[in-house]
């Protein structure tokens, strides 16, 4: 029960760092034409994943609040990438839309790949439960 808790969280943690993922490869698309833009990554899941403190530093404004709890996951940090080394740009962009779009089909796998592990969860816990 509590290993399927933890592989719950960790396929909504790879959710989200494929939506982050997918946010910045989008956001470096739409720059592709911009003079200078250097693109950007997130780093990969598997070196960023559980890497959240356990505890949250809360301002208490009354002596009877309880500290908080940090819900385990990942923090994504961007990195700076260069993917543009094939393509040459003149205007000093870093940005590649071939390999934006290898990175966009790479993300939308890793996503479909955590709803499947959260569905097949799903299904694992309303069969034990009887339903």
């Amino acid at each position: 029960m509590f290993r399927s808790l933890e592989l719950s969280r960790m396929a909504q943690a790879m959710a989200t760092h494929a939506a982050k993922r997918q946010s910045v490869i989008s956001q470096n698309v739409a720059h592709a034409d911009t003079p200078g833009y250097r693109a950007q990554d997130v780093h990969p899941f598997s070196d960023v994943y559980g890497t959240t403190p356990d505890r949250l530093t809360l301002r208490t404004t009354h002596e009877g609040h309880l500290p908080g709890r940090a819900a385990p996951g990942f923090a994504a940090g961007l990195r700076a990438v260069d993917r543009s080394a094939a393509t040459g740009n003149v205007n000093g962009n870093s940005v590649s839309l071939e390999n934006e779009m290898v990175q966009a089909a790479t993300t939308r796998l890793s996503y479909e790949t955590a709803l499947g592990v959260y569905s097949s969860l799903r299904a694992i816990t309303r069969a034990a439960r009887g339903g």
